[in-house]
């Protein structure tokens, strides 16, 4: 089942994009150091039939494209390159996107950083920064069907199922989602149990 319309936020938000710390990760601006291995991780099949607008075979025009796209802000959102706090190595991608259905968080790791909780970080950090810096009263996620890890991540930020629908891969095609919400209120209480 899919959301009802009545449910779907149409509304924009625009957001500040501050650099982000967390325990082992930095969320930062990409930029242009963060090409060759950008391009590395980012070249990778595994990675790119899970996302929607990844090119597979990536390569350093796509990676100068996504890095000068990410200044442009155009959308309102925000895009960040992961990177470990201690050496600094970009481990893969994040953001905030206004989609046609509301504000949407977005993720991945880099094949080699997989397993370690890193993406479950990176989801934390932009779910308050969404709830922290906009009004919004839903943020919204999707991963594919066949993405169990994803899912995982998903429900440790306590997105709450509201249906399936399909998805355009550059790389996979047309695929099965499912799709997930966090309102305002649940972030609120959850935020509070952990405290």
């Amino acid at each position: 089942m899919v959301a009802d319309s009545e449910e779907v936020e149409s509304e924009s938000c625009s957001i500040e994009c501050p650099v982000l710390v967390t325990e082992r990760l930095v969320l930062r601006p990409p930029h242009e150091d963060d090409a060759d291995e950008l391009v590395e991780l980012a070249n990778d099949k595994r990675v790119a039939e899970m996302l929607s607008r990844m090119p597979y075979p990536y390569s350093a025009a796509d990676a100068v494209t996504f890095i000068r796209g990410s200044k442009s802000r155009s959308n309102g959102g925000c895009n960040y390159a992961v990177a470990l706090s201690g050496s600094g190595a970009f481990i893969g991608c994040a953001g905030l996107d206004n989609r046609e259905h509301g504000l949407e968080l977005g993720y991945w790791i880099g094949e080699p950083y997989w397993g370690r909780g890193y993406a479950t970080e990176v989801a934390h950090a932009l779910v308050d920064l969404a709830f922290r810096a906009t009004d919004a009263d839903r943020l919204n996620v999707s991963c594919r069907v066949i993405n169990a890890a994803s899912r995982r991540v998903i429900h440790k930020c306590g997105f709450q199922y509201v249906g399936q629908g399909m998805m355009d891969s550059v790389v996979a095609g047309r695929v099965p989602i499912e799709r997930y919400q966090l309102d305002r209120k649940t972030w609120v209480s959850l935020r509070s149990w952990g405290a």
